[in-house]
């Protein structure tokens, strides 16, 4: 019975105080020196945003500043306002190709041809094909702007309209380039998928049970 009356005799000697604010939007702790508030609903809602840029590098960027500056100063009024001038089509790429004398050299969206095109050999032939195929291959320089598709798509299309850019220069280019297949432009597309069809035409495993 003893210790029975000495803890609880211990137990009222402690003092628990605490003070909530009389406002329901903050709650205060009160400390030695000063009274720290905190607004219950900023403390839930606080999160942390971070943004992050990445610019590129200014090598780059000056060399696409020079090659704008030099395609404008070689196609005053722009690629409309030139003559010897090429539309081509392959997949969902879509590309205008202009020809003008030079040494060969080949401009894709304001890059060079082989950077834009990723160095591939392959898509590399294709633009230069037309040009191969009537000896002109360091007769004519080739500016050529493209989008949607594909880099493979838009080699394809390039090669279409730098043919049917070598009509206008002459028409007795036709026949060549034509023997070659050159201005076919190329229908084949994905075929769609079906439903019930894991692709166009892959049906899921059979399962008797």
């Amino acid at each position: 019975m003893a210790s029975i009356s000495n803890l609880a005799s211990s137990l009222s000697s402690l003092s628990f105080s605490s003070q909530v604010s009389q406002r329901p939007n903050t709650i205060s702790f009160p400390r030695a020196n000063s009274v720290f508030a905190l607004p219950a609903k900023s403390a839930r809602r606080a999160s942390l945003s971070i943004t992050a840029t990445v610019a590129a590098p200014p090598e780059e960027e000056e060399e696409i500043i020079e090659l704008k500056k030099y395609v404008k100063s070689r196609l005053p009024g722009g690629f409309a306002a030139q003559k010897i001038i090429g539309t081509g089509r392959r997949k969902c790429a879509i590309a205008r190709v202009v020809l003008q004398e030079g040494t060969g050299k080949v401009i894709i969206n304001y890059r060079d041809a082989k950077e834009y095109l990723q160095g591939n050999p392959l898509w590399l032939q294709y633009v230069k094909v037309p040009l191969v195929t009537l000896g002109y291959e360091n007769s004519y320089d080739i500016f050529v702007k493209a989008h949607g598709g594909g880099l493979s798509g838009q080699a394809q299309a390039i090669t279409l309209g730098v043919a049917r850019a070598l009509l206008k220069v002459s028409a007795d280019h036709r026949s060549p380039l034509k023997k070659e297949g050159l201005l076919t432009r190329d229908a084949r597309v994905v075929e769609r998928k079906k439903a019930g069809l894991k692709k166009a035409r892959k049906a899921p495993q059979f399962s008797k049970r």
